[in-house]
């Protein structure tokens, strides 16, 4: 374990003017804060924080971070308090170690919500103070160089959340050698046999290799030596978590890869990159669509470098990055390596904004995400801008747009602004219009074309791949049936209360927002109705003593004893009151147009009912299907015309025949719901030939009707009755 004149030596060595007192105050306060706890492994407590101290000396960060390192565990596992801590090192320290402090100890009632919040108060101490990341960074990256000692349970988990959100995470601040350490340690927990593999197939290829590669750099050295260029070249292998992502998103062997081998050309300055470059594609064939110039337009992180590819000595394919030592040192160290912070300026959060795209990104992205309605859409579009490759794109006058590979005209819009995106009709893509969901490509031209009366359809939100664009449209669509949702979540809750013998109440319920993570009272009922949150957490939020007596949920296959008041499980059939045996049965459908020797159906998914516009789809060997025209199954058959036939109700009112139709109700669930929609429907002398219910939550469920009815007219008073009842959320009809 480190010694106390050993970290202020290494403090020392890159900044003379250390605060040698605070470095050692905080040292002497965190060993005897953590006392006799041991870790995993054994070892004291204290030997934790001392190891993220010494991560950060190696990045040369200022006495605050490092002393704020040195305290991130003690107000979570010790006694000490924030307080306690800004009397001894002052507010800006303090500030720090509680934005490391996680939310364990908050009376959150689900685990979701307090990892979603967790990250949520993590995200808005970094957007406060970037410091904050670094020292939780190598606080994981310790954690997952000692991973082996934690139970094995817990490792997997540990080593997936470094995957999802940590290593992303530096990587998003530009700091590529953390990104890959924590890239590396996770994968090798988390898939030991293909990182044994790989890293096998390494060696094996570096030991072949090394003669080839030796060469190629001795070629490229006397290159630039000929053109008078002062540059030098390394050879390097890709990390095995790199090339596994690879060989699982390509579906390619290890063999088939040719770029597991690359070299870094380092230059004195900005012109000799492009020297540099020139002397290389002059040398050497150029392999096409392989350069990227993010030396002119960098990434969002900072990333500054000009890659390329070519086919180099020997006829071999060379991937070249070329850049210069500054540029080097921020590809490695990302935003840790700011010169703000060998300014004792890392506080300062608008000059480092005005520095950093990385932090600069980062802000932006915790602004707009803080706008989501719960902690774990937080989580979802956290990741959503975590993951991804770039593409860059231009607005008509010029103003650079970044975006993740794959991103639509929409997602664009919504990153010029909000309002842009909310009222996007269409788009025009280097001067031609294009559909809104083709994938952009780098260099494109986007304009958007707009309309104040457009809102954003709901489908949008699975087909942007912005966190930003996502996130407006959920809300922008939200609002829009927040009420009902409000409304039904209401009837649910209060219900919920009744059942617990306890009285629902406003005041009592916004006085236990923190325990459910939402800001209103609305925002929760709003979530019972959407069936994110039981209602009996809502009851235990505000009466902690109700028990948890809910049970397993059930799916599709069957349903609980007791739901809708029925005592057995499983499909269920009906008969209206009065109907004849034979009412179920198929009746000769009365159509015009059909030739009378091919047996004919209806639509198995949805059926149809005179009042609709028909059309017949031939089935060769099986006879004609009856679609009524507004059926999405209709567009299987764009491309087949011969098959449509065009046909017409030949309909008798006076026989009051029944024809088939499915709608869908979603209901409460509680004791006699079921009776009462199926009063209703036979109050209007529809059959119920068949029911199903799919299970949303214990809360509610999605009924499906298939019934007989009489027409169009008819229908329409059935599902307008259903809607006003209260135990009915929604009803509409399925057109399959």
């Amino acid at each position: 374990m480190m010694r106390q004149y050993e970290l202020v030596e290494r403090v020392k060595a890159y900044n003379p003017h250390a605060d040698e007192a605070l470095l050692n105050r905080g040292y002497v306060y965190a060993m005897k804060a953590h006392g006799a706890q041991l870790r995993a492994s054994g070892d004291p407590y204290f030997s934790h924080p001392l190891e993220v101290a010494a991560i950060l000396t190696d990045l040369r960060l200022d006495d605050a971070t490092i002393v704020a390192a040195l305290l991130h565990d003690t107000i979570e596992d010790t006694d000490a308090t924030r307080a306690e801590i800004d009397a001894l090192f002052g507010e800006q320290i303090g500030q720090l170690v509680e934005g490391l402090t996680k939310l364990k100890k908050l009376d959150l009632v689900t685990k979701e919500a307090a990892q979603a919040e967790n990250l949520r108060r993590l995200l808005l101490a970094i957007a406060a103070d970037v410091r904050v990341l670094l020292v939780k960074l190598a606080d994981r990256l310790h954690n997952m160089r000692t991973l082996h000692f934690v139970p094995e349970e817990k490792r997997g988990r540990i080593a997936q959340e470094t995957l999802d959100l940590y290593a992303p995470l530096a990587g998003r601040m530009g700091m590529q050698a953390m990104r890959e350490e924590l890239e590396d340690a996770a994968f090798r927990t988390l898939f030991p046999d293909a990182y044994k593999s790989i890293t096998g197939r390494l060696n094996r290829l570096a030991s072949r290799s090394a003669q080839s590669i030796e060469e190629i750099k001795l070629a490229f050295e006397k290159r630039f030596e000929a053109q008078g260029i002062d540059a030098q070249v390394s050879g390097r292998a890709k990390k095995p978590y790199a090339i596994w992502r690879k060989m699982e998103r390509k579906s390619v062997a290890f063999e088939q890869l040719s770029d597991v081998f690359g070299f870094r050309v380092i230059v004195s300055d900005v012109p000799n990159c492009y020297r540099a470059l020139g002397a290389l594609h002059s040398g050497w064939p150029v392999v096409p669509g392989r350069f990227k110039d993010y030396v002119s337009t960098p990434k969002e992180n900072d990333y500054r470098s000009i890659h390329t590819t070519i086919v180099g000595p020997g006829h071999q394919r060379v991937e070249l990055q070329i850049r210069t030592d500054a540029m080097h040192r921020f590809a490695e160290y990302g935003i840790a390596a700011h010169a703000l912070y060998k300014d004792g300026l890392g506080g300062d959060v608008e000059a480092l904004s005005r520095e950093s795209r990385a932090y600069g990104w980062l802000r932006r992205t915790v602004e707009l995400l803080a706008e989501g309605d719960n902690p774990e859409e937080f989580l979802e579009h956290t990741k959503l801008e975590l993951f991804s490759d770039q593409v860059f794109c231009f607005t008509p006058k010029g103003r650079l747009i970044a975006l993740p590979r794959g991103a639509t005209p929409i997602d664009f819009a919504y990153a010029v602004h909000t309002n842009l995106g909310n009222e996007c009709v269409g788009a025009k893509v280097n001067g031609r219009t294009e559909s809104l969901v083709q994938p952009l490509q780098n260099g494109d031209e986007v304009e958007i074309i707009r309309s104040d009366k457009q809102t954003p359809p709901a489908a949008w939100e699975a087909i942007v791949v912005t966190g930003k664009a996502r996130a407006a449209i959920r809300k922008a669509t939200r609002s829009a049936v927040r009420q009902q949702y409000a409304g039904l979540g209401r009837q649910i809750v209060q219900r919920a209360f009744d059942r617990s013998g306890k009285t629902f109440a406003e005041d009592k319920l916004r006085a236990s927002l923190h325990r459910l993570a939402r800001s209103s009272v609305e925002d929760v009922l709003a979530a019972v109705g959407r069936g994110e949150m039981h209602s009996l957490d809502v009851v235990r939020a505000v009466y902690p003593d109700v028990k948890d007596d809910r049970s397993p949920t059930v799916g599709a296959s069957g349903l609980a004893n007791g739901w809708f008041g029925l005592e057995h499980a499983g499909s269920l059939r009906f008969k209206a009151p009065g109907a004849e045996e034979g009412d179920g049965d198929r009746p000769s459908i009365p159509i015009r147009g059909l030739r009378g020797d091919l047996p004919v159906r209806f639509a198995p998914d949805g059926g149809a009912v005179p009042g609709d516009r028909i059309v017949g789809i031939l089935d060769p060997g099986q006879g004609i299907t009856i679609y009524p025209i507004q059926s999405p199954a209709l567009k299987a058959f764009d491309d087949q015309p011969e098959r449509w036939l065009d046909v017409r109700w030949d309909v008798d009112f006076g026989r009051r025949e029944r024809f088939p139709v499915r709608v869908t109700v979603t209901s409460i669930n509680e004791p006699g719901s079921l009776a009462l929609i199926a009063g209703i429907i036979s109050n209007y002398e529809a059959n119920i030939d068949d029911v199903r219910m799919v299970s949303r939550s214990p809360d509610f469920h999605d009924i499906v009707f298939d019934l007989g009815v009489f027409d169009a007219k008819h229908l329409g008073a059935i599902i307008a009755d259903l809607r006003q009842t209260p135990v009915v959320s929604n009803a509409e009809r399925v057109n399959g």
